[in-house]
């Protein structure tokens, strides 16, 4: 099979499916990505997804207030984003105004964050496939040809330490080692099958206090 053919039913969905639920139930900012991104009471970061993929971490934070910047470096993936970022807009209300706060930008993350001057980085590279279900294993296949493997993820990390105004988040299997030549993280939040390692280096404060 080919890989156009492996990739024809790929699509990015944020009406429907489990995306869509998500969003309608409106979890709130109790969920494990939020914490670890800052999003606390009255705190709402500027946030880039340096590794957007299907883009559904970066929908999440945006439903919750969050301004997100995505980048994705595949030409695929990012028409794929596009396409589906505007099927949601289409939708108006409450999904217009969550894709209204989600700006996609085409570009390879190492060279395009230095010039964001993000207050939070969240960092989700290529990994084996967390679940057995046969569903996630046909997704994570189709995404992997399309991406690859991510085997720059911890040049990556490195620029998103630097250039990160307050923290950076690594997302990253639960029972996964710690990824090399990465200094130790602040904290972790666990999830079922994933942890968020929160890498903080300076307060998120609100924006009144921002300006002071």
């Amino acid at each position: 099979m080919s890989q156009d053919t492996e990739n024809d039913d790929l699509i990015v969905d944020f009406v429907g499916g489990a995306v869509g639920h998500r969003f309608r139930v409106n979890e709130g900012r109790n969920q494990a990505l939020a914490k670890a991104a800052g999003l606390t009471g009255n705190i709402t970061p500027f946030i880039v997804d340096a590794t957007a993929g299907l883009g559904r971490d970066a929908f999440l934070l945006a439903s919750l207030g969050a301004h997100v910047t995505l980048i994705e470096r595949s030409e695929k993936m990012h028409k794929l984003l596009a396409e589906g970022m505007l099927r949601a807009a289409n939708e108006g209300g409450r999904l217009a105004e969550t894709i209204a706060r989600m700006t996609l930008i085409h570009g390879d993350s190492s060279e395009v964050l230095p010039d964001l001057k993000p207050q939070v980085v969240l960092v989700d590279p290529m990994h084996p496939p967390r679940g057995n279900t046969a569903l996630v294993k046909k997704e994570m296949r189709q995404i992997r040809e399309i991406v690859g493997t991510d085997p720059d993820a911890e040049k990556l990390m490195q620029v998103a330490l630097e250039y990160a105004q307050n923290r950076v988040v690594l997302k990253w299997p639960l029972r996964a080692a710690p990824m090399e030549n990465i200094r130790k993280f602040s904290h972790q939040i666990l999830g079922k099958s994933t942890r968020y390692d929160v890498f903080v280096k300076a307060k998120l404060l609100p924006p009144q206090q921002e300006t002071e």
